[in-house]
């Protein structure tokens, strides 16, 4: 049963998860779940518009500095903020300072649009999601704290088994793939209350699993285009956003992608 199929407006708020990476379209620009919840609205809603602020790299700081007070004053039907979780991967964090700019965040925004939008963001199976697990579900339980003091809604993505599954994953082990973008547009889709288009808790088909070859193949490749220069950005004190514009950065009628 639908809650509330009226939605006008769209604003995406976040980083490179929010800007739909690695979800390639055949331009070699990035699609992401954003951007198809915003076409899945605009089929059902004339006049729909969006906006996606998100740039990639982006920490909670940086959201709130360049995104926020933007997002509030587009004024949208709904508005998801996704971020934090760029700061829970670096090798020191102060979690109390990433929560109080979450905190800050949802306050500027609640009152802002009709309704605000948090997630609970998946993670790959694995070590590095062993690594840093107690500082996200440290994260997750303030969202989840700040959804109920301010009538959010939550997209818990972290509790969905399927969403943790390495082959929903890029290579670069940090973005989904086309398919986990579309399993979390359809969270999100629910979530607003809209009828149910497929199941994106769904697992994938079991198959065998790689052999040692294909996984050191896969791991030399990861470390070779990824790990390396990941590492080195960090200790340069750079980040894959800078320089870069918001993704879509005015709030305008959406135009459908021949590709979407």
């Amino acid at each position: 049963m639908e809650i509330n199929a009226t939605h006008n407006s769209l604003v995406a708020v976040g980083d490179s998860f929010t800007e739909g990476m690695s979800d390639l379209r055949p331009d070699g620009s990035y699609r992401g779940w954003a951007d198809v919840l915003a076409g899945r609205l605009a089929a059902r809603s004339p006049g729909f518009r969006y906006a996606n602020l998100a740039v990639r790299g982006k920490l909670i700081g940086q959201i709130v500095e360049e995104q926020v007070a933007l997002a509030a004053g587009m004024k949208a039907d709904v508005v998801t903020l996704v971020g934090g979780l760029n700061d829970t991967l670096r090798p020191k964090v102060d979690m109390g300072r990433v929560k109080g700019l979450l905190t800050e965040a949802v306050e500027h925004l609640t009152p802002s649009c009709g309704q605000l939008v948090l997630m609970r963001s998946p993670g790959r199976n694995g070590p590095v999601m062993e690594r840093f697990r107690p500082r996200m579900e440290e994260l997750f339980t303030h969202i989840d704290e700040l959804a109920a003091r301010h009538g959010a809604l939550v997209v818990d993505l972290y509790g969905a088994p399927a969403l943790g599954d390495p082959r929903l994953w890029d290579v670069d082990r940090l973005h989904l793939t086309a398919d986990g973008h579309q399993r979390v547009a359809e969270a999100v889709w629910q979530t607003l209350g809209l009828a149910p288009e497929l199941d994106w808790q769904t697992p994938l088909p079991a198959t065998a699993p790689p052999g040692w070859l294909s996984r050191r193949t896969a791991d030399a490749r990861f470390a070779r285009e990824h790990l390396g220069p990941w590492i080195g950005r960090r200790l340069t004190g750079r980040s894959s956003g800078d320089g870069r514009p918001p993704k879509r950065p005015e709030l305008l009628p959406y135009e459908t992608r021949s590709e979407v």
